[in-house]
Formats: C-alpha cells, structure tokens, sequence
C-alpha cells in the first residue's frame, strides 16, 4: 500500500511496510510513539518540494476544493503508476475519486487511513530527512497566511478600512465646516449685515468676502464670476446703504484667512466624497446600488467591517444605528423602530410615510443578500444589485398604486380618474367669527329685564285689586234666611280662600271674628 501525504513543503509519497498492523487501529498510534518504530512501519518512497509559496498555495487550493493540480498529476504518474497494482491511500475520499476518474488507480479512505496519516503527521521530521523543523515551521505559517488570504478573497482592494475613515472624517468635516461658517458669517455680518440674507450658499458667501474685504470695494469690484448678475447688483446696491459698523484692516484680515480655510475644507471634502465614492463601487459595488454610498459606507462603518456586516441578518440591517430607540422601546413595552441608517437611502426617501416601514424591511433584507455576494462572493460585477434594486422599485410602485386601484366584480382595476373641472366659489366673510362675546348688546339686556319687571307688577295691581273687589262685595251682600243660600255663601267663600294668596295671621284673626259676628248674629235670628 502507498500513502499520499500533504505537507507545506511537499508532496511525500510513502510505502506501507507491515500492513498488518494497521488492521488494530485502535492501537495504532502505538506503533508511532519514537521515529524508529514509524520508519518499522512506513517508509519514504518520494518527496517533490514546491519551489516557492506560489506553487504551494496553488497546490493547497487544489487540494481544498477537491481537485488534482498539474504537479501532483506529475508525480502520480511517474511513481505510483510503476504500482498499479497497489492501493492508494489518500486523506480526502473527495481527492481520491478524482485520481481514480484521471489516472485509473485505486484508493483508499477509512478510519484506518485517517490514524495513519495522523502517526505518519507527529513523526514528519523523522520520517522525511534534509528538512529542518524550523524551515518546515517556517513554511506552514507562510502557506497558513497565504491560504487564508485565498478563502477571504483578501486583496488591497478590498480593505474596507479605508472606508470607515473616510465617513468618519467626512462626518467631522461637515461638522467643522458649519461651526466655521457659522462664525464667518456672524463675524463678517457685523459689517456687512445684509450680505447674508442675499447669498444664501456658504460657498459663494466666502468666496465672494474672501475677493471684496471691506463693503466699500463693492462698488469698484468685479464678483461676476462668483455670483450672478442680479444678485451682484443687490448686493452692491445693499453695500452702500448698509447699516453695518465700521471695521479696521486687520479684521477684515482675519475674516480673509477664515474664508480661506472654509474654502480649502470644502474643496478637500468634495475630494474626500469621490474617493469614497470610488473605494465604495470597488470594495461593494452592489450594496452601493442599493442604498448609496453614504448609506452604505456607514453600515460598514457601524458594524466594524464588510465581513461582519455579512454576518448581521436583514432585520439586523434594517435597525442598524437605532440601538437606544429599541431597547428603549423594548423597555417601555412601546412600539419598535421601522428603521435606522437605511432610512436615509433614497429608495425609503421617495415613498409616502405610511409604506416606510413595507419599503425598509425588503430593502433591507435585498441589501442583506447583495453585502453578502460583495463579501463573500467570487464575481465583483454589479448586476445583482441593479436586479434587486428594479424589484424593490417594483414593489414600491405597487404600493403606491394600491391607493388608487379599487375592487370590482371582475378582480382589481384601476380607478378611472374623472376629469379635473375647477370650481370657484365665492364666499363672504362673516365678521361675527371675529368675536367671542354674544351678538346682543347689554343695553337690550337691560330693556328685556325692566320690561319684565313692569309685568310682574302690573299682574300684582290685578291681583290686589280683584281682592279688594272681592271683600266689597262680601260686606255689600244682604243677609239672607234660607239654609240654601247660607250653604252657597260658604262653598263661595272657600273657593275665594283656594284663590287668595297666604295672608298675614293679623288678617286671619279679623276673619275669624268677622264669621263669629255673623253666626251669632244668625242665631239670634232663628
């Protein structure tokens, strides 16, 4: 039996002496304790060394993918093909099919094999002569290095280092450069108040002050290739009616040498935004489809590296930068974010407000799988991210278009829009909006309140004056001798008590001597 064996130096080719000990596998790692009792069991037949950590890489890579490269196929033929007759044992069942495909040997992989190729690995120095520990130690850390390059498909390219200092430094320029023409402005406006509210861009602003100086030159000064024609004829008209202090040279110095410097760091940013904008297409060309440069650089940015935002799953993708909104909301028990960075994409910019959330979540999980293929894949083309992005914009414009589609009998069409007719409708004003208070005026109020007054009273006179009537008539009445008539004067003097209001008890008391002098006097009588 031979045995193939890989190492970072070669490839070695070893004879199997004693076959019959490799039948106890369990006690087989016995027999490779000390180099003398290894070199009892295996023996070296050849060894082919790579010339240089090229040939040996392209060696490793065969090897891991499972394929036989062009040198091992060289020395297969040469020496194994002497004995055919002999089995091949081989660490990788996968390498060994391809050889028994190719060559047309035989080969071998089992659980024995592997124990032999782990005994044959702890006594390679002993094993293979002329090759120092230190040169082989020496050779698995270059070939360890090169083939992890290979699986990560590192290249200079594809630092994405770069980029993260790039955002970061674009954001603190931004930030600097506001701070500084904020101050520009408040300091020259002192003099020149009425500039700032001409020119409105910052750029223009400290370029032209940089030019000009001191208002005064306005008037003899030429700034028609900073602004255009009307407003340089605002800005010199307001120059000599501006009602700005007077400054001295030296300030007009400093303001100079402020505009200078806003001026260098604006031209060093638009710089600094195309070189990131070429790292971007060239590091991630399909996620800077998706969401953009900015947007995309900063989620690199945030999660530390490209291959570590390959890791992160969409929803992941979807709240990356809104960490505090959702544990605070997941504190409160409130509702959590739709979305963080990817917010500022252009594709979650264009849609109304009520399908952001719809739009961050497949566009996030699109540009999940476009980091993905720039992080991992082979192919550093951009189509991907075009065909993602189409479908994203798809799905936008059915969701906008839902709004208009209506159900029929038929399924879903779309609405007929009638036609447009303006119609103007002229509409008085109704000045008794304007006021708060009531529309009655006090003074009628007033008048409404005395003319009630008056008909209370006047219903009091009627009242006292049916009474006095009443009583007149009771002393003006004859007496009369029949029981009948005595009875019809009392049911009349009860339904005249019924009507009187409650007397005083002083006119009680006269009543009741009154209707005693008449009893009295009826008894005298009968």
């Amino acid at each position: 039996m031979l045995v193939l064996f890989e190492t970072a130096a070669g490839y070695a080719i070893f004879k199997v002496l004693n076959e019959k000990k490799l039948q106890e596998v369990d006690s087989l790692w016995k027999e490779f304790e000390t180099p003398e009792k290894a070199n009892k069991i295996v023996k070296l037949k050849h060894f082919e060394k790579f010339q240089d950590t090229t040939e040996a890489l392209a060696a490793s890579t065969a090897l891991v993918e499972g394929k036989l490269s062009k040198n091992l196929k060289k020395i297969l033929k040469k020496i194994v093909a002497k004995d055919a007759h002999e089995q091949l044992a081989v660490a990788d069942a996968k390498l060994g099919g391809v050889i028994k495909d190719k060559l047309n040997l035989s080969c071998i992989h089992s659980p024995m094999v592997t124990e032999l190729m782990r005994g044959i690995r702890s006594q390679i120095e002993g094993l293979i002569t002329g090759l120092p520990a230190r040169e082989m130690a020496a050779m698995c850390l270059g070939l360890a290095h090169s083939l992890s390059r290979y699986k990560l498909k590192f290249s200079p390219d594809k630092v994405d280092t770069m980029i993260i200092q790039a955002i970061s430094l674009l954001d603190d320029l931004d930030k600097e450069l506001n701070n500084y023409i904020m101050r520009c402005r408040e300091w020259y406006g002192w003099h020149f108040p009425e500039l700032g509210k001409i020119i409105t861009d910052n750029l223009m602003y400290c370029k032209c002050v940089r030019k000009v100086g001191d208002r005064s030159n306005f008037a003899s000064s030429d700034v028609s290739d900073i602004l255009p024609e009307e407003i340089e004829e605002d800005v010199k008209a307001a120059a000599e009616i501006s009602m700005g202090t007077e400054v001295s040279e030296e300030d007009i110095n400093n303001i100079i040498h402020l505009c200078d410097q806003v001026i260098e760091i604006s031209e060093y940013r638009t710089q600094l935004y195309d070189y990131l904008k070429n790292r971007m297409m060239a590091i991630a060309p399909n996620l800077t489809i998706m969401v953009g440069e900015l947007v995309g650089a900063r989620l690199i940015a945030h999660a530390g590296s490209l291959l570590n935002l390959a890791k992160h799953p969409a929803s992941t993708v979807q709240l990356l930068g809104a960490e505090k909104a959702l544990f605070r909301a997941l504190k409160t028990k409130r509702d959590t974010p739709k979305f963080g960075l990817i917010y500022h994409a252009s594709l979650v910019g264009q849609t109304n407000a009520k399908n952001k959330g719809k739009i961050s979540r497949m566009l996030a999980a699109k540009t999940a799988l476009t980091i993905r293929y720039d992080a991992l894949g082979e192919n550093t083309s951009a189509e991907m991210g075009a065909e993602n992005r189409l479908k994203v914009e798809t799905r936008l414009r059915l969701l906008e278009e839902r709004g208009i589609r209506r159900i029929s009998g038929t399924g879903k069409a779309l609405a007929r829009a009638d036609k447009y007719q303006n119609k103007s409708e002229v509409k008085i004003f109704d000045p008794s909006g304007d006021s708060t208070l009531p529309a009655v005026s006090k003074k009628r109020k007033i008048q409404e309140v005395e003319e009630q007054d008056t008909e209370v009273a006047v219903k009091a006179k009627k009242f006292k004056a049916e009474m006095k009537e009443e009583t007149t008539v009771e002393h003006d009445e004859p007496v009369k001798k029949k029981k009948k008539k005595k009875d019809k004067e009392k049911q009349a003097e009860q339904e005249v008590l019924n009507e009187e209001p409650p007397i005083s008890p002083t006119v009680e008391n006269t009543e009741k001597k009154k209707k005693k002098k008449k009893k009295v006097k009826n008894e005298d009588e009968d």
